[in-house]
């Protein structure tokens, strides 16, 4: 792999993340936290599904007619969800109740259509596909870290196995319900996005004004 084909990859996992930088598939990100199995679950689905999509409409975007080119992509996109959709129900039929319908809604995924839309439709399969993998790791790194804080404050494990052992079976830990529930996948969100933007200040957006007590924005 070259360089550039390496920055590709890496840079969507801090740098260019697609959920903590951008802001973009936070409904997910939220939505199947509650567990490292789930969000694995969905990372995978999610990665393979945008990698895919991006290749298939690289490969024939010089014979996509403009005017109809998000309806393709669309409809390229949901062939793959639907395919995931269905190997997952085949041979995992409890995670794939357990993801309800979160896995069909990876075809509107802003990261998604984002990618095939800003980069495939404009660059080479391979380059689009690095893209994709890339943009799909980035996405996967924020749901396992947020997993992974919520399913072990919230129950104690990892990956169902119990690491810390709860006060009811003779350990110390208490369990945080909060973790469990919705507004906890916004705090930790939230504290990830604030965290990354306080170690790299680059990546925060400018002020839209100035200070007025530095004289450069606008006065009353």
């Amino acid at each position: 792999m070259t360089t550039s084909g390496l920055r590709q990859v890496v840079d969507p996992l801090v740098d260019r993340n697609p959920v903590a930088v951008h802001i973009l598939g936070i409904c997910s990100a939220l939505a199947v936290t509650t567990a490292m199995g789930t969000a694995l679950t969905m990372a995978v689905a999610l990665t393979v599904v945008v990698t895919l999509s991006a290749g298939i409409i690289s490969a024939i975007r010089a014979h996509i007619p403009g005017q109809i080119r998000i309806i393709l992509q669309l409809t390229i996109i949901a062939a793959l969800v639907i395919v995931a959709d269905q190997l997952l129900a085949a041979f995992a039929w409890e995670m794939s109740q357990r993801l309800t319908v979160f896995v069909s809604l990876i075809a509107t995924n802003c990261i998604v259509l984002g990618r095939t839309e800003a980069f495939a439709m404009r660059n080479p399969p391979l380059p689009s596909m690095l893209d994709a993998l890339g943009n799909g790791l980035g996405y996967s790194l924020v749901l396992m870290s947020v997993a992974a804080i919520r399913e072990l404050f919230g129950a104690g494990s990892l990956f169902g196995w119990q690491i810390l052992l709860p006060q009811a079976e003779g350990g110390w830990f208490v369990p945080l319900r909060l973790m469990l529930l919705a507004p906890s996948a916004f705090i930790i969100l939230g504290l990830l996005v604030w965290a990354l933007r306080s170690l790299r200040p680059q990546l925060a957006e400018p002020r839209e004004y100035a200070m007025r007590e530095s004289g450069k924005g606008p006065q009353p």
